[in-house]
Protein backbone atom coordinates (compact mmCIF):
# COMPACT_ATOMS: atom_id res chain seq x y z
CA UNK A 1 0.00 0.00 0.00
CA UNK A 2 1.58 3.25 -0.68
CA UNK A 3 0.47 6.44 1.06
CA UNK A 4 1.13 10.21 -0.32
CA UNK A 5 -0.29 13.37 1.21
CA UNK A 6 -3.71 15.21 -0.90
CA UNK A 7 -4.19 17.92 1.37
CA UNK A 8 -2.93 19.40 5.05
CA UNK A 9 -5.88 21.43 7.10
CA UNK A 10 -4.71 24.58 9.44
CA UNK A 11 -7.07 26.95 10.86
CA UNK A 12 -7.57 30.52 10.75
CA UNK A 13 -9.54 32.74 12.74
CA UNK A 14 -13.30 33.79 11.46
CA UNK A 15 -13.20 36.92 9.15
CA UNK A 16 -9.81 36.19 7.61
CA UNK A 17 -10.38 35.48 4.40
CA UNK A 18 -8.75 38.68 3.11
CA UNK A 19 -5.66 37.71 5.30
CA UNK A 20 -5.49 34.29 4.46
CA UNK A 21 -5.29 35.32 0.51
CA UNK A 22 -2.94 38.28 1.21
CA UNK A 23 -0.68 35.76 2.35
CA UNK A 24 -1.29 32.39 0.68
CA UNK A 25 -2.15 33.58 -2.10
CA UNK A 26 -0.33 36.83 -2.75
CA UNK A 27 2.65 36.60 -0.63
CA UNK A 28 3.51 33.03 -1.00
CA UNK A 29 2.06 32.69 -4.90
CA UNK A 30 -0.32 29.81 -4.01
CA UNK A 31 -3.02 29.41 -6.14
CA UNK A 32 -6.83 29.82 -4.69
CA UNK A 33 -9.34 26.75 -5.74
CA UNK A 34 -12.53 26.52 -5.20
CA UNK A 35 -13.44 24.30 -2.25
CA UNK A 36 -17.00 22.27 -2.88
CA UNK A 37 -20.01 23.78 -3.11
CA UNK A 38 -21.70 21.42 -0.16
CA UNK A 39 -18.34 23.33 2.36
CA UNK A 40 -19.96 26.64 1.30
CA UNK A 41 -20.85 26.88 4.96
CA UNK A 42 -17.53 26.35 6.54
CA UNK A 43 -16.29 29.47 4.84
CA UNK A 44 -13.00 27.34 4.30
CA UNK A 45 -10.35 28.40 2.13
CA UNK A 46 -8.27 26.02 -0.86
CA UNK A 47 -5.07 26.79 -1.96
CA UNK A 48 -3.12 24.49 -4.65
CA UNK A 49 0.40 23.35 -3.58
CA UNK A 50 2.04 20.89 -6.33
CA UNK A 51 0.59 18.26 -7.97
CA UNK A 52 -2.97 17.34 -6.55
CA UNK A 53 -1.85 18.84 -2.83
CA UNK A 54 -4.02 21.00 -1.39
CA UNK A 55 -3.97 23.18 1.37
CA UNK A 56 -7.22 24.01 3.52
CA UNK A 57 -7.63 26.80 5.31
CA UNK A 58 -10.20 26.23 7.46
CA UNK A 59 -12.36 29.05 10.18
CA UNK A 60 -11.72 28.10 14.12
CA UNK A 61 -11.27 30.14 17.02
CA UNK A 62 -7.41 30.45 18.31
CA UNK A 63 -6.58 27.65 20.38
CA UNK A 64 -4.20 28.48 23.47
CA UNK A 65 -0.94 27.14 22.56
CA UNK A 66 -0.51 25.18 18.98
CA UNK A 67 3.57 26.03 19.53
CA UNK A 68 4.36 21.93 18.17
CA UNK A 69 1.60 21.81 15.46
CA UNK A 70 3.42 22.47 11.87
CA UNK A 71 3.41 21.65 8.07
CA UNK A 72 6.49 21.76 6.22
CA UNK A 73 6.81 22.94 2.56
CA UNK A 74 9.59 21.99 0.25
CA UNK A 75 10.68 25.22 -1.92
CA UNK A 76 13.35 25.95 -5.13
CA UNK A 77 14.60 29.33 -3.62
CA UNK A 78 14.64 28.78 0.52
CA UNK A 79 16.74 31.99 0.88
CA UNK A 80 14.82 33.68 -1.78
CA UNK A 81 11.66 32.93 -0.02
CA UNK A 82 13.13 33.95 3.52
CA UNK A 83 13.40 37.34 1.87
CA UNK A 84 9.87 37.89 0.78
CA UNK A 85 8.48 36.82 3.80
CA UNK A 86 10.81 39.52 6.06
CA UNK A 87 9.90 42.09 3.20
CA UNK A 88 6.19 41.22 3.88
CA UNK A 89 6.67 41.88 7.72
CA UNK A 90 6.81 37.95 8.94
CA UNK A 91 9.93 36.81 11.13
CA UNK A 92 11.06 33.45 9.35
CA UNK A 93 13.34 32.03 12.24
CA UNK A 94 16.17 29.20 12.16
CA UNK A 95 16.19 26.16 14.15
CA UNK A 96 18.11 22.88 14.53
CA UNK A 97 20.25 21.92 11.14
CA UNK A 98 19.28 18.71 9.25
CA UNK A 99 21.93 17.43 7.33
CA UNK A 100 20.91 17.37 3.58
CA UNK A 101 17.42 19.28 4.68
CA UNK A 102 18.54 24.11 5.19
CA UNK A 103 15.19 24.96 6.88
CA UNK A 104 13.45 27.77 8.54
CA UNK A 105 10.29 28.61 10.39
CA UNK A 106 7.85 31.03 10.33
CA UNK A 107 4.38 31.84 11.70
CA UNK A 108 1.62 32.89 9.29
CA UNK A 109 -1.03 36.14 10.22
CA UNK A 110 -2.62 33.35 12.51
CA UNK A 111 0.01 31.78 14.41
CA UNK A 112 -0.09 28.47 12.11
CA UNK A 113 3.81 27.66 12.15
CA UNK A 114 5.07 26.50 8.63
CA UNK A 115 8.42 24.80 7.92
CA UNK A 116 10.22 25.55 4.75
CA UNK A 117 13.00 23.45 3.39
CA UNK A 118 14.68 21.89 0.61
CA UNK A 119 15.60 18.43 0.57
CA UNK A 120 19.06 18.20 -0.75
CA UNK A 121 19.58 14.57 0.11
CA UNK A 122 19.38 12.00 2.25
CA UNK A 123 20.34 12.95 5.82
CA UNK A 124 20.62 9.99 7.26
CA UNK A 125 23.34 9.10 4.52
CA UNK A 126 24.70 12.92 5.69
CA UNK A 127 24.91 11.91 9.11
Amino acid sequence: MNFRLQHVSIPRPPGSEAQTRAFYGDLLGLPEIPPPNSLEAAEVLWFKLSGDAELHCFREQPVADASNRHLCLVVDDLPGLRRKLRAGGHQPYDVEVIPGRPRFFCSDPFGNIIEFTTIQGDYLALQ
